[in-house]
């Protein structure tokens, strides 16, 4: 079966079901703002140093976060389809990021623009209200990502991360999934076992 691709009205409507109702007009500056960018697998989608100008809205494909701590790479989030990426203190403080974020698969992203969309959610209430919402989704999902790690045993942190991002469980390789979980891949590939047989 052909896949249908879709276009920016479609991610217009997708996310004003997802974020906010609108009306017709709104729709249409909505679409307006959006931005589409292509990604092939392992490019990266913003650099360390880079200033993070936009939210990101995957459309299709696997994306990372990471920073780098003693030389060590640190996968601090994971996005599939229909989720949004950005690199929050970057993109309000204006200044260079220290995360990176990374294609992991052919990636196709609809970026909203911080300034355009903050220009039209001045004049357009449900606009505003779509800003507020991804912002507190991505807020809610640092706290829960936060407790995650701060909490709960590795079997714990495994099973909550497969029930909440099974896409990214099946699709991400074992040591950025170890590594956004805080264990070593032994430890994983020991919890991961341990579920299995039990």
């Amino acid at each position: 079966m052909k896949e249908v691709l879709k276009n920016k009205r479609d991610i217009a409507r997708e996310l004003a079901r997802k974020y906010s109702t609108m009306t017709h007009d709104e729709l249409d500056i909505l679409e307006s703002t959006l931005v589409p960018m292509k990604f092939a697998k392992s490019e990266m989608i913003l650099k360390e140093g880079e200033m993070c100008k936009h939210i990101y809205y995957i459309e299709k494909g696997l994306v990372r976060q990471f920073y780098f701590k003693k030389g060590k790479e640190v996968t601090e989030h994971m996005a599939a389809e229909g989720e949004i990426v950005m690199c929050i203190e970057s993109l309000f403080k204006e200044e260079p990021t220290y995360l990176q974020v990374e294609a992991l698969e052919p990636v196709l992203i609809y970026a909203l623009p911080k300034k355009r969309l903050e220009e039209v959610a001045l004049h357009n209430v449900n606009i505003q209200i779509l800003y507020r919402k991804i912002l507190e989704e991505s807020l809610i999902n640092s706290q829960i990502h936060a407790d995650l790690v701060r909490f709960e045993t590795a079997q714990d942190r495994y099973q909550r991360f497969c029930k909440r991002s099974p896409q990214i469980a099946l699709r991400a390789p074992l040591v950025y999934v170890a590594s956004y979980l805080q264990m070593t891949p032994e430890t994983l590939s020991r919890v991961r076992s341990n579920i299995t047989l039990g």
